[in-house]
């Protein structure tokens, strides 16, 4: 029977008696210097796989991939900082390829390929290594979904390969009844008006005085950089066709602008819902005429966003229908 380790023996006894001492030097010499390059051109091998881009080409079935992550944010990080396998997967996929003839990736079917935890490497707090990332960790957004909603961030982002931005609507993707409804207002980004601002996400009243309002407002809140501005302004034409309001700082409504717009359902106000927070209103002095009796709407007296009646206005808007009366006179009477 075969006994490797007694031919082993003998061989060590071969070479113990038949080499001399410089001989066994020189072939020590060799045999190191053998081993060293192999580890060095095994080392070699191993850092092209590990980190250089270029060999996930090898297999040629990453084209798209690769041609897409080239112009991406992504564009400077190895392929395996977020695509990380084991050795044994690594040879698996070698041998499909190169053996087995598989000229196409496997379906995902709804796999996270790279979980949450890896992207947090680099967008969360200080990273040494990539330390322009954005960080989210102080971000209203993430916190809702990542954290509250334990969504895996290439649900949004990375839904397609490597384009790492959420398209304009992709929220559209889970909130299917959150279409926008309203003149200019239908094809707008989610973004345009959601801001990270709030804490419940909604727009608070100076975002739609982005488009609605001054330059002022907008330099103050891309002064602030949240996601929003950063990343979805709205366009300058979308800006110039918004319809322009002010709203003065002694307002008396001061609660926010979804109160009465209701961009979801429709984005001009229905005038009669002003009565279901005022719904004592029609007892007060001459409204019931007004409102019941000449089915006049709040509007036609109050100005939106202004809404106090003074005398100025009473000039101008009350004596189209009769003469002028001092509005002070007009609740007590």
């Amino acid at each position: 029977m075969f006994n490797p380790f007694k031919l082993f023996g003998r061989l060590i006894n071969w070479y113990s008696e038949k080499f001399s001492r410089k001989a066994k030097i020189i072939t020590a010499i060799a045999v190191l210097f053998f081993l060293l390059g192999a580890a060095l051109v095994g080392y070699k091998i191993n850092d092209y796989f590990e980190h250089d881009p270029e060999a996930c080409m090898f297999c040629h079935v990453h084209d798209d991939a690769n041609k897409a992550w080239a112009k991406s944010a992504h564009n400077k990080v190895n392929c395996h900082s977020c695509h990380q396998s084991t050795k044994k997967e690594q040879v698996v996929q070698l041998y499909r390829f190169a053996i087995l003839g598989q000229k196409t990736v496997e379906p995902r079917h709804g796999k996270i390929i790279v979980p949450w935890d890896r992207c947090m490497e680099c967008h969360w707090e200080a990273n040494a290594k990539y330390p322009d990332a954005p960080k989210i960790n102080r971000s209203r957004y993430h916190a809702k979904h990542m954290f509250t909603e334990q969504i895996e961030c290439s649900k949004c982002h990375g839904y397609k390969i490597h384009q790492f931005l959420p398209e304009e609507r992709f929220c559209n993707a889970c909130h299917k009844d959150k279409q926008v409804h309203g003149t200019g207002m239908e094809k707008l980004p989610c973004l345009n008006c959601h801001t990270d601002r709030t804490k419940d996400l909604r727009p608070g009243r100076k975002k739609c005085l982005f488009c609605h309002g001054d330059e002022s407002v907008r330099r103050e809140l891309i002064a602030d950089g949240t996601i929003d501005v950063k990343f979805f302004q709205p366009s300058p034409a979308t800006i110039k066709k918004a319809i322009k309001i002010k709203v003065p700082a002694k307002a008396p409504m001061q609660f926010h602008c979804y109160e009465c717009h209701k961009p979801h359902v429709a984005v001009r106000p229905d005038w009669g819902n002003c009565l279901n927070c005022h719904a004592n209103i029609p007892n007060v002095g001459k409204h019931g005429l007004h409102i019941t009796g000449m089915g006049m709407k709040c509007k036609d007296c109050h100005k939106p966003h202004t809404w106090r009646v003074t005398a100025e206005n009473a000039k101008k808007d009350c004596v189209k229908c009769h003469e002028y009366k001092d509005p002070k006179k007009f609740i007590g009477s």
